[in-house]
């Protein structure tokens, strides 16, 4: 397992058919790497009591969340990651900490596959197909 910093955290949540960022204001948080089968991730957030309502509601809808962090530095790029709420828990005067598990989303990846589908969806194939691809990237 690998334990990084936990620097940003916002949930991504979709209204009205569009995806609005909510930042969360953080004491502190570590995100953790479990290198298992599912390729799964845990992030802690030591939050705001006053967060307590809103993260009980979203775990209670039973939904995935999905959330962006910042990992280490602020300067880095945020991950993005689909999550379930697997633990609240009252710290003590006015904290609390959120547990989510979870995995990242490759957004590499799926740009790739975005940019491929297109090109075939556009009747480039083979030798062209690849060429094409060559020079788009």
């Amino acid at each position: 397992m690998k334990t990084f910093k936990l620097q940003a955290l916002q949930i991504l949540e979709n209204e009205y058919e569009e995806l609005v960022k909510k930042s969360i204001t953080l004491y502190d948080g570590l995100i953790i790497n479990r290198e298992d089968e599912q390729n799964r991730w845990v992030i802690e957030a030591y939050v705001q009591s006053d967060y307590k309502d809103y993260f009980t509601n979203l775990r209670d809808k039973n939904e995935e969340i999905m959330v962006e962090v910042v990992i280490t530095k602020e300067s880095n790029d945020p991950a993005t990651f689909i999550t379930s709420i697997i633990g609240i828990n009252d710290i003590g005067g006015e904290r609390i900490n959120v547990l989510f598990m979870g995995t990242i989303i490759d957004k590499r990846k799926s740009k790739i596959e975005e940019m491929l589908r297109k090109l075939i969806d556009e009747g480039y194939q083979g030798e062209e197909l690849l060429e094409k691809f060559k020079e788009l990237i």
